[in-house]
């Protein structure tokens, strides 16, 4: 994996753990939401994880935000 890559990952994965902070959810009730395993959750958290387009929708629709709002600020 590219550097540049790594970084983008671990951006998104603050930009999840953000959003899921603000609703006050743990990283299990986040899961639970979306229908993903809390260790997996925690891994993209962490950006360990290249995440799929179907658990990206997923993650979109518990938070109850867009897709687009998921990248918001991560260029």
């Amino acid at each position: 994996m590219r550097p540049s890559d790594a970084k983008f990952l671990k951006r998104f994965g603050q930009r999840i753990r953000k959003l899921r902070r603000e609703r006050g959810w743990s990283q299990e009730e986040l899961a639970a939401r979306c229908k993903l395993h809390r260790t997996y959750l925690g891994s993209v958290e962490r950006g360990e994880r290249n995440i799929s387009v179907i658990s990206l929708r997923r993650l979109a629709r518990a938070l109850r935000v867009s897709l687009s709002e998921l990248f918001r600020g991560l260029q």
